[in-house]
């Protein structure tokens, strides 16, 4: 993770204390705020937390684990000697995976001052949010899109025109052809494109996290009778982006609330006795078939019909076979930037390539050619070096479609069980980084 010269020197100039730490959770970055912070605390240099484990300066720091949750904690009040202050933690995300997590600490000079501090806090954290997501995406533009197909041509030439609408975009896909990509390419090119952007898969959650999650929630102190809580991503991202990926997994009630935010512009926290207006771009996706949804009852036709005015059909890779040169060479750029060696492949694996049918689609290629190029003695892949099942034309190739792709989430979903472990806390790490629920990865191993 690398910030920006700028982004530094926002977060330098802040009163607040900045810390962002990797998925190792060593600190990346520390605003100067944080490092006075700390190295009074602990008595170090400064200048040397950096490339530290939080936890050897910190032993009881909750930043690694808001990461390892993907849940934000904010406003929890604390004291440390005589200094006193309010930290809020959020992971940050790329392309739906958590590549690290910041905290924001905001110190207390006098109890007095409670409510226009929690104000404060509110404004400042919306600021940094924004300003974590907005470096994410800035590199995520349609030119990154491989479109040589004349369907995938149609598709991204579509998703560019109807980018500076302000209507609710629905994109219809198969899993794994590059949803997210789409998703942020169409916020990059929209009059949005210097606000924030966030995703959730509503797969991942049950109904009440998923609600806290987006609208947030408020709660009263007894003690001060100041309304506090957390803000949803709705608040978060307001002047942007929202990206609900899997939205046929939402219930009916889930349904009407967002269907409100889409009609309304406001929302009702968790909790609030207040509307809070709001103006977000929502950006849905579906892997399922919505209108059978819709008849059956388990869709809201109003909420079908309000998102389905811009709907943008990303084409399976089977259906776009012409991209899929480019997009072996661009996934091998980006392989060879993260193994540090140049790879390349041979004409005889690149044939094989073209003779498989890609139920997994563009994952699914990633997936093969990260295998391979692991498994590549001379950088150079090669025919030997792909998996046995791939382009071969066997009898496995006479399988059902629905039975390929069963098989490939299954071998997905072990690969990255190989990673995480196999014990509960693997799996939900492996569903959490797959994007699907834990329930569908035990019903997927069957």
């Amino acid at each position: 993770m690398v910030l920006s010269d700028s982004a530094k020197a926002i977060f330098d100039s802040m009163h607040e204390g900045i810390n962002i730490i990797d998925t190792n959770g060593v600190i990346v970055f520390a605003n100067a705020a944080y490092r006075n912070f700390v190295a009074s605390e602990n008595g170090i240099d400064p200048d040397k937390i950096e490339g530290h484990k939080l936890r050897d300066l910190r032993p009881g720091a909750q930043l690694p684990s808001v990461m390892k949750s993907g849940q934000p904690v904010l406003q929890q009040e604390r004291k440390e000697g005589d200094t006193s202050y309010f930290v809020n933690m959020y992971p940050i995300l790329e392309y739906g995976k958590t590549i690290g997590a910041i905290s924001v600490v905001t110190f207390m000079d006098e109890a007095s001052s409670f409510r226009k501090k929690i104000d404060e806090v509110e404004r400042r954290n919306r600021q940094i949010l924004h300003q974590v997501n907005t470096s994410n995406t800035v590199t995520v533009s349609f030119d990154l899109i491989v479109a040589r197909a004349r369907k995938s041509q149609a598709c991204k030439e579509f998703a560019k025109k109807i980018a500076s609408v302000k209507a609710p975009v629905l994109l219809m896909c198969e899993s794994g052809t590059g949803k997210g990509v789409y998703a942020r390419a169409i916020h990059n090119a929209s009059d949005r494109s210097k606000e924030p952007f966030a995703s959730v898969n509503c797969a991942l959650f049950d109904p009440v996290a998923l609600e806290t999650k987006l609208f947030g929630y408020q709660s009263a102190s007894s003690r001060t009778q100041v309304r506090t809580g957390q803000i949803g991503l709705f608040e978060a991202v307001d002047g942007g982006t929202l990206f609900l990926d899997e939205i046929s997994e939402l219930n009916l009630d889930m349904q009407s609330k967002i269907l409100k935010v889409i009609q309304d512009g406001t929302i009702r926290p968790v909790g609030g006795i207040e509307e809070i207006p709001v103006n977000v771009r929502i950006i849905a996706a579906s892997n399922v078939d919505l209108t059978e949804d819709v008849v059956a009852g388990r869709f809201s036709s109003e909420l079908f019909y309000a998102i389905n005015s811009f709907a943008i059909k990303i084409p399976p890779l089977r259906e776009r076979m012409e991209d899929v040169p480019l997009l072996v060479q661009q996934i091998l750029d980006d392989l060879s930037i993260t193994l540090k060696r140049r790879l390349t492949i041979t004409d005889d694996a690149l044939d094989r390539l073209m003779a498989h049918s890609w139920p997994g689609n563009v994952r699914e290629l990633r997936s093969v050619l990260e295998f391979s190029a692991y498994t590549c003695s001379d950088d150079r892949i090669t025919a030997v070096n792909l998996p046995e099942n791939v382009g071969k034309g066997s009898a496995r190739d006479t399988m059902p479609l629905y039975d390929k792709v069963k098989e490939f989430e299954k071998m997905e979903i072990l690969r990255t069980l190989e990673y995480y472990g196999n014990d509960l806390k693997g799996k939900k790490a492996a569903a959490r980084e797959l994007g699907i629920s834990l329930a569908s990865l035990y019903a997927k191993l069957k």
